[in-house]
């Protein structure tokens, strides 16, 4: 039936579409003939399916930990492994389905109406939305802020590997900013079924970030928010599930240690000097356990189309991206994350961060001539 599809034929106009199916299905036989391209046996295809593969471990965690936090608020003692993963699983598939419908027919539209091929850049931003965001968050609600991500973070700078910002993060920051009283609070870290009443004194939804005080921060250990069993984005909890995909991705050589590192040398900085000089009494390495952070530094902040290319900027760019989250959340006290405003706001220095290295690489050379 391809001819049908193909230039010329009766239902060319759907030739992006049936071309997605064909090459998701099936490995494309186009290869690079010519031109400045990096011949290689991995392709997009291979990359993308990697960092999903490098997000389970927080997914299936995160969903387990949905019926765990459920479980704790209802009174609930004891830790039943397959009951509270399914109730987990129930709550955190409609936010998959709805992130995936929505995206990929904007996307899939788009490509239809620019007449280019469907990447599969969406199949990973499309995984991620839904870990970042609180379980119980209207799913409406969800649609809407794919939509402006997909529509105004991506296709109208041309789609995959174009956009400034990373969509996912997109996404967070439009609920955050549209629903503010969906993104924070208590109540929207926990999920119920309908009818359901928490019991007063087994209810803790406050994330750790959320809690007032040093004191109430210390309530909750280093360990408990190494392992996850915290309330909190779906899979923003666990930071030795978010290790485990660090590993896959650097292993891989997808995702830049420099960036993990600077982003992690960045915040034991500013955490480090907050905590030496009285500003907060909050250990400097807690920081790293607690809210989005260890998601951010390994999935988001790594993004290759979003970050910095030259080797010297990556530093740069994870140093700031780490200063920025620990400075947000010791001096704002209206938003106590602030991991998701510093990655956007370092997506998009990135691009001058690049230029300035490049340009003082070439002054550096241009000098060394002239001496020589």
């Amino acid at each position: 039936m391809n001819p049908i599809f193909e230039k010329g034929g009766k239902l060319y106009w759907l030739h992006s579409t049936v071309d997605a199916f064909e090459t998701f299905l099936h490995v494309p036989g186009t290869v690079t003939l010519k031109g400045s391209h990096v011949r290689d046996a991995i392709d997009l295809k291979r990359i993308l399916i990697l960092v999903v593969f490098a997000a389970v471990p927080a997914a299936l965690f995160g969903m387990w930990n949905v019926g765990y936090q459920h479980s704790l608020a209802m009174g609930v003692s004891g830790v039943n492994l397959w009951s509270n993963f399914w109730f987990g699983f129930l709550k955190v598939l409609p936010l998959f389905v709805v992130s995936y419908v929505v995206g990929l027919a904007i996307e899939f539209a788009a490509c239809q109406i620019r007449g280019e091929e469907v990447s599969e850049g969406y199949l990973v931003s499309g995984f991620f939305i839904p870990l970042i965001v609180p379980v119980d968050i209207p799913l409406w609600m969800l649609a809407i802020a794919v939509a402006f991500a997909v529509i105004f973070g991506k296709e109208v700078f041309g789609g995959t590997g174009m956009n400034i910002w990373n969509p996912a993060l997109l996404t967070r920051a439009f609920l955050f900013f549209a629903y503010p009283n969906y993104m924070s609070g208590s109540n929207c870290w926990i999920a119920f079924n309908k009818g359901e009443t928490p019991v007063a004194d087994a209810f803790t939804g406050a994330t750790p970030l959320a809690l007032d005080g040093a004191s109430a921060q210390y309530g909750t250990s280093f360990w408990d928010l190494f392992l996850g069993t915290v309330p909190g984005s779906v899979g923003e909890t666990s930071t030795i599930a978010i290790l485990l995909g660090a590993v896959l991705l650097i292993w891989t050589g997808i995702a830049s240690w420099k960036i993990m590192v600077g982003s992690v040398a960045g915040a034991l900085a500013i955490a480090g000097l907050a905590q030496l000089t009285g500003v907060s009494d909050i250990p400097c390495y807690m920081h790293l356990v607690m809210g989005g952070f260890a998601f951010g530094t390994v999935f988001m902040a790594t993004d290759p189309v979003t970050s910095c290319q030259t080797e010297t900027g990556k530093w740069i760019y994870g140093l700031l991206i780490g200063m920025l989250c620990v400075i947000v959340r010791l001096f704002n006290p209206g938003y106590a994350e602030g991991m998701m405003l510093a990655i956007l706001l370092c997506n998009t220095l990135a691009p001058l961060i690049d230029h300035c290295v490049v340009n003082v690489h070439n002054s550096r050379k241009a000098k060394k001539f002239k001496v020589a």
